[in-house]
């Protein structure tokens, strides 16, 4: 899945509230819209990786909603920072908005913790094969490499290529830390593709980023329905405020907003989307074997084959049969199992930063963590699957 996808996703996003915004809300939205912007560059920020709470974000943007909401609405009165921080304070306790910011929290924090996770994935996938490749061959796995590939020049047989089991043999003895990863880059994969299957449907990316403007519009309408009992209370919490502001006409102004039907565009989108989630549903499960298949991914294109090809192969000593079992091959210790591979410390710190920084995340009790920090994303996703 590209990356730039659900930057896209939010891009659309923020321009659907833009003009939603501008024909139901008009002056008031202008007045407010710095608070929607900062929203969406806070949930910009999180999805690059920056350090954000998602929580804290979204109870900041209602809370500052609020506030503005209460000014515009009541402009004919003299309202102080001091006055405006205390009807903040109130909102859990007043729900002006209803149900839809605890709703819209739990939709957006579920969704962009899986999409960062994701991409993180990914990513971390191909740091660890990279990684991984970079880690020279031992030695002695170099002194079998060019026996296998080059001795038979030597004893004047050039045309001989290995045989099947003789390749198979030297690259599963020198590869075989890699295929220790087999286990833990298997459980990544499968974990990553339950993520992707929850990216579609009705709670899916699509659906949640798309649908970001018209749940805060709700809300809007929700607090303006109430707007009298609303300001009688909070006149009550934090005190009665003298006349003396701009101009009457803000609460009336605000009653007088019609819901204004903008077509949704998340149907559009439906398609899109699919096709992303199967291409990189494909993508991963190919990967899966990616550790253990490695030696026969290396010798598919060296090794002697086919019964016209070549009369004999080389099995580390001499010619033998091509189907035949390489015997000799190892008989010489020439194809040991490499030294274990272990990814040295200074090395690790680039992988740090895709460590879950989610409190609940660090007390899920997964303490393993898989060679070369194929893992490290594990916990996070395994979360998101049991939510």
């Amino acid at each position: 899945m590209n990356p730039s996808y659900f930057l896209e996703l939010l891009n659309r996003s923020a321009i659907g509230l833009q003009e939603t915004f501008t024909q139901t809300w008009g002056l008031l939205y202008l007045q407010t819209s710095q608070v929607f912007s900062d929203l969406y560059a806070d949930l910009r920020h999180y999805y690059r990786g920056s350090s954000v709470n998602l929580e804290e974000v979204l109870n900041e943007f209602w809370a500052r909603l609020l506030e503005k909401l209460f000014y515009q609405a009541n402009k004919q009165y003299s309202i102080s920072e001091d006055y405006l921080e205390c009807v903040s304070k109130q909102i859990e306790t007043l729900r002006p908005f209803g149900d839809t910011p605890r709703a819209m929290k739990l939709m957006v924090t579920r969704t962009f913790v899986a999409a960062r996770s994701f991409v993180q994935g990914l990513k971390v996938s191909g740091d660890v094969v990279r990684k991984v490749s970079q880690v020279k061959l031992s030695p002695v796995c170099m002194r079998a490499m060019m026996r296998m590939t080059y001795c038979p020049h030597c004893r004047g047989m050039a045309s001989a290529r290995p045989c099947a089991n003789y390749c198979s043999n030297v690259m599963k003895g020198c590869l075989a830390n890699q295929a220790d990863l087999n286990t833990e880059w298997r459980h990544l994969a499968e974990t990553m593709m339950q993520v992707a299957g929850r990216f579609d449907g009705p709670t899916g990316v699509d659906s949640v980023v798309l649908s970001i403007h018209s749940h805060i519009s709700e809300a809007m309408f929700t607090m303006t329905d109430n707007l009298q009992s609303i300001n009688s209370k909070l006149f009550q919490v934090c005190g009665s405020i003298r006349e003396g502001g701009a101009s009457s006409a803000g609460s009336d102004d605000i009653m007088k907003k019609e819901k204004v039907t903008v077509e949704d565009k998340s149907e559009t989108s439906a398609k899109t989307i699919d096709k992303l989630v199967s291409d990189v549903t494909v993508s991963l499960r190919d990967m899966q074997p990616y550790w253990v298949s490695l030696p026969s991914v290396l010798c598919s294109d060296r090794v002697a084959t086919g019964s016209g090809a070549e009369d004999k192969c080389w099995n580390g000593m001499n010619r033998d049969d091509a189907s035949g079992s390489g015997s000799g091959a190892c008989a010489d210790n020439s194809c040991p199992r490499a030294p274990r591979l272990v990814v040295p410390v200074t090395d690790r710190p680039s992988l740090y930063p895709y460590l879950p920084e989610n409190r609940k995340v660090k007390s899920s009790g997964a303490g393993h963590i898989a060679p070369c920090g194929a893992a490290y994303l594990l916990p996070l996703l395994l979360l998101l699957l049991r939510r």
